[in-house]
């Protein structure tokens, strides 16, 4: 027996279903159980008719293999699934921002995404969007996974006691935080802090590549399993990224672990540090010593 949704529900999927007919997709997978006709007619008719699709009969049909269902378990060193998604990849020609016109540029992107609700996040007790902050000219780019409780307060990425941490790491390179440019996979709080959902991170994602498309770093740095697999389109354990340099996006990325999982397991700081001392030779920075430990990690950032 079907079950009709309730009306924030019903409006949320509109929502979602006319961002994919924009993007040009018209088959959306839907866990669950199938809506009842009467359901789907209620919802779809405010959703643009698709272009007419070829006569399935007369199209052959490749044939599709179920997949096997994988099991994800929530650790640095395990990565969260990437299923089929409308890619957002930024062109390796895409055009250069001038560096005088970049701030305006970024600004004029967070208008665009406005009071966001292309996914769920939005409806499940955020309170600011966190766009980035840094010099939108930056060489060097850290990318997170997603806002944690203090940067849900503030709208700033990376402002909690994993953000101390950070700051410590952008020190011990010889940098300043306001030399770098600071941002993650998601601008909203996932609740709980919970790892973002494929949709949730794919939808957000477009808007992360224009931002590293406008400040073109030389160096990305993906701090943990979840920037990792959406910054380079691939699932791969975090041991087999680290201690090499990557290219995505028109820079060069190296993988390193996230700053709330060090402060859990202080042992891999010098794992850490090693990884960044791979980014700093690109950079022709200086090493220098670590800061000092910070306070134990509270937040997602």
């Amino acid at each position: 027996m079907s079950t009709r949704l309730p009306a924030g529900l019903a409006a949320s999927l509109q929502a979602r279903l006319r961002y994919y007919r924009d993007l040009g997709v018209y088959d959306v997978y839907r866990r669950g159980e199938p809506l009842a006709p009467a359901e789907l007619a209620a919802l779809l008719p405010s959703v643009a008719a698709p272009s007419p699709q070829p006569d399935p009969e007369s199209t052959p049909q490749p044939a599709v293999s179920a997949s096997p269902s994988v099991t994800v378990t929530r650790t640095e060193r395990e990565e969260p699934a990437l299923p089929p998604t409308v890619p957002h990849f930024m062109p390796s020609d895409s055009p250069i921002v001038p560096a005088a016109q970049r701030p305006e540029a970024l600004r004029v992107l967070r208008e665009e995404i406005g009071d966001c609700t292309r996914c769920q996040l939005a409806f499940e007790g955020r309170h600011k969007i966190v766009f980035g902050d840094g010099d939108p000219s930056a060489r060097l780019m850290f990318v997170g996974e997603g806002p944690g409780a203090d940067e849900d307060a503030q709208g700033l990425p990376f402002v909690g006691r994993a953000g101390q941490l950070l700051n410590n790491m952008i020190g011990a390179m010889g940098l300043e935080r306001s030399q770098v440019y600071i941002a993650n996979i998601v601008k909203c709080r996932p609740p709980q802090n919970r790892v973002p959902e494929p949709d949730e991170a794919n939808t957000c994602t477009q808007f992360l590549f224009r931002q590293m498309q406008i400040v073109r770093p030389e160096m990305i740095v993906a701090l943990g399993s979840t920037a990792a697999t959406y910054l380079l389109g691939a699932k791969s354990p975090l041991k087999a990224l680290r201690g090499r340099i990557h290219q995505a996006h028109g820079s060069k990325l190296i993988v390193t672990y996230h700053p709330a999982y060090l402060l859990r397991d202080p042992n891999q700081k010098k794992e850490a540090w090693a990884d960044l001392q791979i980014a700093m030779r690109e950079l022709g920075l200086k090493p220098q010593k670590p800061a000092s430990k910070p306070a134990p990690a509270s937040g997602q950032d």
